[in-house]
């Protein structure tokens, strides 16, 4: 039946006139699962294809199964972020977000492959398997969301989410080809979500198309008395409002994100998409947000500074696998730790954490630390002063399509800075959605950016939904 190619209303709307049974679906998508999984490798564990109906009253999601990424607690699964240090760590409740879709209908069909604690840009560092890009299968899908964008763009899934903390959503669903939303900070909880950089992580949803992707972030986003930093902010009507026209909005082209090292074919992509935005009526400006080419920097000492504070938990004595002491030299206390956390966390986690350790520590914390929170602050408020004058901010999500595989890991400031053009969002806590907006020469997807002001993800849609409508971009399947 091919169901598996459907997005999620189009599934909804069979569903509700009964011509179709929500385990039809996952019949469907066992068929293709075992049809193209073992070349894309975009699941951590295997997923399950049964259907429990857990949905209250009327479901907006009710019978459309959605995958999760593998750091977000789903009861009674396994929840290990792809590290070793947690292997077999089952879940003993659920995420606010997870809650929210079974109250919705929907199936939780299993975990995606990611970076190791959403650690990465590639979807390399994971303990389990790297994923491959649908498109070109030497290539990497990006990261850390890879296999929840990887699962969604080769029709193994029919929604992801995934968590984004310095564009672990956006960057993998511009270089598979999806949707990808990272909302503002605070409009989606994060309870459950084991947390990478506390005041950088959002979850947000991954989906083939502008419509579905607005019709999850309706069902996950909302107040959460468990997540002291969710919004209490009413959830628009992200379906219906995006239908309005965005002739007269503003759309801000920053200067800094059009520069040399931009990859040719990205740039020709994103000024036929400005040119097709203009045709629809928007008007555009030049701006400058003159402390982007900071975000890197101040990115990679944040990050790491609250990842190390938060994975310190991990050390075998409550939490992660316990490993005993190699050596007797030493106490067993102190050698448990070592050995734990030596076996348990891969090359990437351990850089970060070594590097955020050294900046909170003794003597670098000013000179690091509060000098970085100083500048993210310059960074936000060059945002809130193109808000001032302009809706949204469109620019590239990836300065280049998707890499080889291997081809960055060897280099870790190279990886770095695949994530150049997303980082600023999360560093301002200001919501962003990557699009599909081209194909390189070779067959690689290329997807555009927009910025919007906080809790401004009804003027993103908007835009993004009248882009999707006038091309056919986000209809193109890759051929596994």
């Amino acid at each position: 039946m091919n169901l598996h190619t459907l997005t999620a209303l189009e599934l909804r709307s069979r569903l509700d006139c009964g011509s179709v049974k929500p385990q039809d679906i996952l019949t469907d998508l066992r068929s293709r699962y075992e049809a193209v999984e073992k070349k894309v490798m975009a699941f951590a564990r295997p997923p399950s294809f049964e259907y429990r109906d857990t949905a209250v009253a009327g479901g907006a999601l009710k019978g459309i199964p959605v995958v999760i990424k593998d750091n977000i607690c789903s009861q009674g699964d396994r929840t290990e972020c792809c590290s070793r240090i947690l292997e077999g760590f089952v879940a003993p409740y659920d995420a606010t977000v997870v809650d929210k879709l079974k109250k919705s209908g929907a199936s939780i069909m299993g975990k995606a492959n990611m970076d190791e604690f959403a650690f990465g840009s590639s979807c390399e560092t994971s303990c389990f398997h790297p994923t491959k890009n649908p498109w070109d299968l030497d290539c990497v899908p990006g990261g850390s969301s890879g296999g929840s964008c990887a699962c969604v763009a080769a029709d193994e899934a029919i929604a992801a989410l995934g968590s984004d903390t310095g564009g672990s959503i956006r960057q993998p669903a511009s270089l598979c080809g999806v949707v990808g939303m990272k909302p503002t900070y605070g409009r989606v909880s994060r309870y459950g979500l084991v947390a990478f950089a506390s005041s950088l992580d959002q979850i947000g949803p991954i989906t083939k198309d502008v419509r579905d992707n607005a019709l999850v972030l309706g069902v996950i986003a909302g107040h959460d008395d468990h997540d002291a930093t969710s919004v209490d902010t009413s959830v628009p009507d992200y379906l219906s409002q995006m239908q309005k026209d965005i002739r007269g909005m503003r759309v801000a082209i920053p200067k800094e994100y059009f520069v040399e090292g931009m990859d040719p074919e990205v740039r020709h992509a994103m000024m036929e998409a400005k040119a097709k935005l203009e045709s629809l009526g928007a008007r555009f400006g030049e701006v400058s947000l003159p402390h982007t080419g900071y975000a890197v920097a101040v990115y990679y000492i944040i990050a790491t500074a609250e990842a190390s504070s938060n994975l310190a938990r991990f050390d075998g004595v409550q939490y992660g696998a316990r490993q005993m002491a190699a050596s007797k030299d030493e106490s067993a206390l102190i050698g448990m730790y070592k050995e734990t956390r030596d076996k348990g966390f891969g090359a990437e986690a351990k850089r970060r954490l070594i590097l955020g350790t050294y900046v909170l520590s003794s003597g670098y914390y000013d000179a690091y630390y509060l000098r970085a929170s100083r500048v993210r602050r310059l960074i936000k408020e060059d945002f809130d002063k193109v808000f001032r004058e302009y809706d949204v901010v469109l620019t590239p999500t990836s300065p280049t399509p998707a890499f080889k595989i291997g081809e960055k890991m060897d280099d870790p400031l190279s990886m770095y800075l695949s994530d150049i053009y997303t980082i600023s969002v999360n560093l301002a806590g200001v919501p962003a959605i990557s699009v599909p907006c081209g194909l390189t020469r070779s067959g690689l997807p290329i997807g555009m950016q927009v910025i919007g002001r906080p809790f401004g993800e009804t003027d993103l849609y908007r835009v993004a939904f009248h882009y999707e409508q006038s091309t056919s971009w986000h209809k193109q399947k890759p051929k596994l």
